[in-house]
């Protein structure tokens, strides 16, 4: 009898402790909604979708497609990437893991030549260099199991801006530039991004009509409308024609995966970001671990910059060592996660002097200029961060005829031969080699900060130093900073190999550049700036959102709040 009162009232005392919980979780609501992206256009077909009744999952399918259509230089139907999910209803947070495989008829040395050697751009330009893309398939999954509207809903949007076109900007035309003789060296590419041969004037309207048929295809047909039928048909056999080895079966048999977030604890912060095949939450971990030891406030700026950039250093070595999928080779995720590993790593960590890279253990030889983030906070509270890729600007610069589908080139993101490094300068080892069905490992970073205050939402392109950034904004944020500092802070970069802190121009001042030298870092200033984080707080006391984009581009943040 008893055990029987202790068993009612432990179940009592359950009810009442969940249904308190339920009732806080209804009052922390944000007094409003917002989305952050790379483009004016696609940040306003986020907040028309959310207007329309969807939330913010409805919301990120509108972003995701209107990117793939203004933004091709950063991602596509013929790309992937990763979509980090938070559902306010019941606490759900997940990772829709989008990103691409290799076709089954892949092999290790397929992009070297005789002597072993790699081939100059074969895994960067043209179909060979093409994944199997993930990021239809990500859109028909978000719509089946997390949105409220209709998938044809939530893409029309993106269907009018390919039947009625966009207009250049300075960007487009900048990597249009770059990318010109690969765009040019494929006639439906060459169609459809330059005129004439030539990067189009700033004004231009590129109009996608067969990217717009293939939209509507998905639409209505959803998996079926890409990856079988006539889109897979006239992908496959332009792939095939132009030198590249995708089947039917490749597409028929891509799949989407949900994966639990990687979840860090840093001081008074929980942070949730990308799990493997992404880098970005492990990297984000060791890093932060390591920092966790130290008291950044305290420190003057040079000796501040100088842990955290070893702290980058030693994270990133073991992303060159140890990271790839995991679905494919075993990762020791429990000991590079763990506080006592860090603190192992840390152990000759001096304030004074630079650890040289080659001193570590590991590879000692020696990811992309675009790619695309946005972020969205729904009033229930629902929230997404995205971050998409095609790799390089401009993928792969091949579109199969008939499909408007411009193909990724992240074949390039596996190790082709360890301590080679990729066209952004990471190394990798053998767990991050070519094997058929395989997903390449990723920098991509997409991720949720929250303290008992306030939660954020970022992300940003950037390949290789998307992580360093993320981590930037982290570190920024943890001193209780808005969206604002976090997107416009200035940017330096490690990534282990080359042993250079990469910089954007004007970032150190003259004494803390000549107070890192010595110490014994060799800086070097990438020329321009970089990086395109979005970025969304919603501040639980008070209910406020914040959001902005990065004055670097030329997206748009839009806050919409709504009165109690």
């Amino acid at each position: 009898m008893i055990d029987n009162m202790k068993k009612i009232l432990l179940i009592v005392t359950l009810y009442v402790g969940l249904s308190a919980c339920a009732a806080t979780d209804a009052l922390h609501k944000p007094a409003g909604q917002a989305v952050a992206s790379a483009h004016p256009a696609a940040t306003q077909a986020g907040i028309d979708t959310l207007n329309k009744g969807g939330n913010a999952f409805d919301a990120a399918i509108a972003v995701s497609a209107a990117l793939a259509v203004v933004e091709p230089y950063s991602s596509g139907l013929g790309g992937g990437g990763f979509w980090l999910l938070h559902r306010a209803s019941d606490g759900k947070q997940v990772m829709i893991d989008g990103r691409e495989v290799a076709p089954s008829n892949a092999h290790r040395d397929m992009y070297l030549d005789a002597k072993g050697e790699p081939v100059k751009s074969a895994s960067v330009d043209g179909a060979l260099a093409a994944g199997i893309p993930g990021l239809p398939a990500g859109l028909v999954h978000l719509a089946k199991y997390y949105g409220r509207l209709t998938l044809a809903a939530s893409l029309q949007p993106a269907i009018q801006l390919a039947e009625q076109g966009f207009a250049v900007n300075h960007h487009y035309q900048r990597m249009a530039g770059f990318r010109k003789t690969v765009l040019a060296a494929s006639e439906s590419s060459k169609g459809i991004f330059l005129n004439a041969g030539e990067v189009p004037d700033v004004g231009a309207i590129i109009i996608q009509n067969d990217l717009a048929t293939t939209l509507k295809l998905l639409a209505s047909d959803g998996y079926a409308g890409f990856y079988k039928g006539d889109v897979a048909e006239k992908l496959v056999q332009g792939v095939r024609q132009a030198g590249g080895i995708w089947t039917m079966k490749d597409l028929e048999n891509y799949r989407i995966k949900e994966r639990d977030p990687v979840v860090i604890q840093y001081k008074n912060m929980r942070i949730t970001s990308a799990a493997l095949p992404s880098s970005g939450g492990l990297v984000l971990t060791i890093a932060l671990n390591i920092l966790q030891q130290y008291d950044l406030s305290t420190m003057d700026e040079a000796t501040r910059i100088h842990v955290v950039v070893e702290a980058m250093r030693r994270a990133y070595r073991d992303r060159a060592l140890y990271m790839g999928d995991s679905d494919f080779v075993k990762v020791p995720i429990s000991m590079l996660t763990k506080k006592s590993y860090a603190q192992s790593l840390a152990s000759n960590l001096t304030i004074d002097k630079a650890t040289p890279s080659q001193t570590l253990t590991g590879l000692n030889e020696w990811e992309g200029h675009d790619t695309t983030h946005f972020s969205v906070l729904d009033k229930a509270g629902n929230r997404v961060a995205a971050t998409l890729s095609i790799n390089y600007p401009f993928g792969s610069g091949f579109v199969p005829a008939g499909t408007g589908v411009l193909l990724n080139d992240e074949m390039d993101d596996f190790s082709m031969k360890p301590g080679t490094p990729n066209v952004y300068g990471l190394v990798g080892g053998t767990a991050n080699a070519i094997q058929p069905n395989k997903r390449m490992l990723s920098s991509m970073s997409p991720t949720f900060i929250e303290t008992n205050k306030m939660v954020g939402i970022l992300g940003t392109p950037g390949g290789s130093r998307i992580i360093s950034m993320v981590l930037l904004g982290i570190l920024d944020a943890a001193q209780g900073t808005a969206p604002k500092s976090w997107v416009s802070l200035p940017r330096y970069h490690h990534q282990y190999l080359p042993d250079v802190i990469q910089h954007e121009p004007n970032t150190f001042s003259d004494e803390v550049a000549t107070e890192l030298v010595q110490k014994g870092h060799r800086l070097k200033s990438v020329g321009r700036a970089y990086g395109n984080m979005q970025a969304i707080a919603w501040d639980k006391r008070n209910h406020y959102i914040s959001a902005a984009s990065d004055p670097r581009g030329a997206g748009q943040a839009i806050v919409e709040r709504v009165k109690r």
